[in-house]
C-alpha cells in the first residue's frame, strides 16, 4: 500500500470540558477517495480543520508528504481582503499551476471573474471557494459540504469535475449521491473516535447498523458479567483472599468500563401532528402564468394534486421553484389562470431560508412562542424539554438564542416548529439544507408515513428518489413540465437532468401561449411585414448557427494548456464567446417577439 499523502493519528481535542476527539485518525494516500461521515456536532468539520492546518489539536501526530499540496473547502469561506473573485482564486494557485483553470472554473460556476468579494450572496461566495481549491488540481481536497449552496446542475457538473481530478479527497456532505458516486472508503467519526471502513459510502448504513449492534450486545454481555460478580461478592465463598482481592479489583475495573461507556448519540423523533382529513382534490392549477417585467417564471401550467401526493419541484437556481410554490399554495397570486385549495386544507410549512426563526429568540421561546413552558403539537400541550429532547437538543439549550445555534441545529429546530402543527399538507423548501444524514433518514421515514400530501423543493438526487411520487421539472423559459417517480424516473423519461437556467431556456422551444406580462404588442398596431416573414424564416437558423458557434469556442476554451500556450489567443476567443452568446440572446428575443404577433393575427 502507498504511503499516506496525510496522516492524523491518536487526535485530541477538548472544548469546554467535553472531549469532542479522543483518539481520532485519518489517512489518506494518493488517489484515495475518502468520505468522513458522522452526526451533526460530532466534529468532522474540526478534524477536517486540523488536517488542513487550521486548528492546532490539544495532543497527537499530524504528518503532510514534503512537497504535498492541501486544499481546504471551508463552510463559510472568507474573501475579505481582494478586489475581485478572480484575484482571490489566482491567489490559491502556485508557480506550476495552469492559469487558465481560474477563469475556466469561475464561468463553470456562474461567476465573470470581476464581481467584487464585498458584494456576493453566500451562494456565490462559495462557489469562488469552490474555483479556489479546484484550480491547482492539489494532491490533497478537503471538502466540507461542497455542494451546500449549489443547484442541480452546478451539483452535477462538480461531481464530474472532481471526479476528473487525480487528487486524493477527503469529503463531508450530507447528500447521499454526491459521497456514493465520489467515495472509495468511508471514516466514521462516532464519539470522537473513528472507524474505517474500505468501501464507499453506499454501503456505509449497513456497516454501521452492525457496527452498534454489536455494540449493544458487547454492553449486554458486560452488564451481565458485572450483575454475576456481584452476586458472588454477596454469596461467593469467602477463603483465599488474595483471589478474592483480584476479583474485587476486576468488579471495579467492570463497573468503571460500563460507567464510562459513551453510547450512541440518541436518535430524532420526527412525526407529523396530523389533522383532520382534507378534500380528496387538494390543490388545482389551471393555465397560470407568472411574469416579473420580462422574464417568465410560469407560462400555462395546469395540475391536479391529490390527496396523498408527494410531489418533488426541481429546477436550477433562479427558474422560480419558490415562487411556483407560492402560486400552488395560494400564497401568491398567479398573472393569469386559476389556482385553488381544495376543501379542508391545514398547511405547515419549512421554510429554505429559515425565516422564521427570531434570531434574539431562545429556543423554549420560539418553540413555545414565548408561552412558558408548554409546547401546543397538534393542540395537546407537551412539556417544551421533552419535545426538545425529541430533535436532540438538551435541556441546557432551552435558552441558548437561536443566533447561536449551528446551522443543522437550526434546520432541527424549524422543523420541530413546523411538526408542531397539524396538518394534512406539507409544504418542504429544502428541507434538507444543514441536516445529518440520520435526521435525513427519519425526516424521510416520516414523510413516507404521513397521511397527507406534501410539497417538495430539493436539491437532493437521493432525497427526491426516496420520498416523491411525482416530479414537476423546469424546462426553460418558464415552462414546466410533470413526470412520474422521483429524480432518476425524471432523467430517465427526459434524456437528461436539471440543466442550468440559460442552457435550460435555449433549450426549450417557444410555447404556444405566452405568458401575459410578456406579451407582444397588439396586433391591431402591427401586422406582419415581408422584413418580418423573412426575418421568421431566417432566424431559426442564425440562432442554430450561433449555437453551434458557441459550442465550438467552449471546446477552445477548454483545450488544455490552452491559456499557458497562448494568452492572447486565449483572451480572445473568451471575447468572442461573449459576444456570440449576447447575439444568440437577442436572435432568441426577436424571434419569439414575432412568433408570438404571428400568432396573435392569426396568420
Amino acid at each position: 500500500m502507498a504511503p499516506p499523502l496525510l496522516l492524523l493519528q491518536d487526535t485530541r481535542l477538548t472544548f469546554g470540558g467535553t472531549p469532542l476527539l479522543s483518539g481520532a485518525e485519518l489517512s489518506v494516500s494518493a488517489g484515495e477517495r475518502v468520505g468522513l461521515v458522522g452526526r451533526n456536532g460530532s466534529g468532522k468539520s474540526t478534524l477536517l480543520k486540523i488536517a488542513a492546518g487550521l486548528v492546532q489539536a490539544d495532543s497527537g501526530a499530524r504528518f503532510v508528504q514534503p512537497g504535498a499540496t492541501v486544499r481546504y473547502l471551508p463552510q463559510e469561506p472568507d474573501l475579505s481582503g481582494f478586489k475581485t473573485t478572480l484575484d482571490y482564486v489566482e491567489a490559491g494557485m502556485g508557480p506550476g499551476d495552469a492559469e487558465y483553470r481560474a477563469q475556466y472554473l469561475l464561468n463553470e460556476l456562474g461567476l465573470t471573474g470581476e464581481e467584487d468579494p464585498a458584494n456576493l450572496s453566500g451562494g456565490e461566495a462559495r462557489r469562488a471557494a469552490l474555483a479556489r481549491v479546484l484550480a491547482p488540481e492539489p494532491d490533497i481536497l478537503l471538502l466540507d459540504e461542497p455542494t451546500n449552496h449549489l443547484d442541480l446542475p452546478a451539483i452535477e457538473w462538480l461531481e464530474a469535475e472532481i471526479a476528473s481530478l487525480r487528487s486524493a479527497l477527503v469529503l463531508i456532505s450530507h447528500d447521499r449521491r454526491f459521497l456514493t458516486d465520489l467515495t472509495r472508503a468511508t471514516v466514521w467519526l462516532d464519539r470522537g473516535t473513528t472507524r474505517r471502513m474500505e468501501r464507499g459510502f453506499g454501503f456505509f448504513e449497513e456497516w454501521r447498523d452492525q457496527v452498534l449492534e454489536e455494540e449493544e450486545r458487547d454492553q449486554q454481555k458486560l452488564a451481565r458479567k458485572i450483575v454475576a460478580e456481584e452476586h458472588w461478592m454477596r454469596y461467593g465463598v469467602t477463603a483465599r483472599r488474595k483471589r478474592n482481592v483480584r476479583r474485587v479489583g476486576e468488579l471495579a475495573d467492570l463497573r468503571a468500563k460500563f460507567r464510562d461507556h459513551r453510547g450512541a448519540v440518541g436518535t430524532i423523533s420526527v412525526t407529523a401532528t396530523e389533522a383532520d382529513v382534507s378534500g380528496k382534490l387538494v390543490m388545482e392549477a389551471e393555465h397560470i402564468s407568472k411574469s416579473y417585467g420580462e422574464r417568465v417564471i410560469v407560462r400555462d401550467l395546469s395540475i391536479r394534486i391529490q390527496r396523498g401526493d408527494r410531489i418533488g419541484i426541481v429546477g436550477p437556481n433562479g427558474a422560480g421553484k419558490t415562487t411556483l410554490l407560492k402560486m400552488l399554495t395560494g400564497e401568491l397570486a398567479p398573472d393569469s389562470g386559476k389556482a385553488k385549495l381544495g376543501t379542508n386544507i391545514e398547511m405547515a410549512t419549512l421554510d429554505q431560508r429559515r425565516a422564521a426563526l427570531d434570531p434574539n429568540r431562545s429556543v423554549r421561546d420560539t418553540l413555545t412562542d414565548g408561552r412558558g413552558d408548554q409546547v401546543f403539537v397538534g393542540g395537546n400541550p407537551r412539556h417544551v424539554i421533552g419535545y426538545m429532547k425529541d430533535f436532540l437538543f438538551t435541556p441546557e439549550q432551552a435558552g441558548t438564542a437561536v443566533s447561536r445555534l449551528s446551522g443543522g441545529e437550526r434546520g432541527r429546530l424549524l422543523l420541530a416548529c413546523a411538526l408542531a402543527q397539524a396538518s394534512n399538507l406539507m409544504v418542504l423548501d429544502e428541507p434538507t439544507n444543514d441536516l445529518d444524514l440520520e435526521t435525513l433518514d427519519l425526516l424521510e421515514e416520516m414523510i413516507d408515513d404521513y397521511a397527507g400530501t406534501v410539497l417538495l423543493v430539493s436539491h437532493d438526487r437521493d432525497f427526491l428518489d426516496r420520498t416523491v411520487t411525482a416530479t414537476i421539472a423546469y424546462e426553460g423559459d418558464g415552462n414546466w413540465e410533470v413526470y412520474a417517480g422521483g429524480y432518476s424516473d425524471m432523467v430517465a423519461q427526459r434524456g437528461h437532468g436539471v440543466k442550468a437556467r440559460a442552457a435550460a431556456a435555449a433549450a426549450a422551444p417557444s410555447p404556444a401561449k405566452p405568458a401575459p406580462a410578456a406579451a407582444a404588442p397588439s396586433a391591431s398596431k402591427r401586422k406582419l411585414s415581408f422584413k418580418d416573414k423573412h426575418a421568421l424564416e431566417q432566424l431559426p437558423k442564425r440562432i442554430a448557427q450561433l449555437e453551434s458557434d458557441i459550442a465550438r469556442l467552449n471546446n477552445t476554451l477548454h483545450t488544455p494548456n490552452f491559456y499557458t500556450r497562448d494568452p492572447a489567443g486565449f483572451q480572445k476567443a473568451t471575447a468572442e464567446l461573449t459576444r456570440v452568446q449576447a447575439e444568440l440572446a437577442k436572435a432568441e428575443e426577436e424571434w419569439l417577439e414575432l412568433e408570438m404577433l404571428r400568432e396573435e393575427i392569426g396568420g
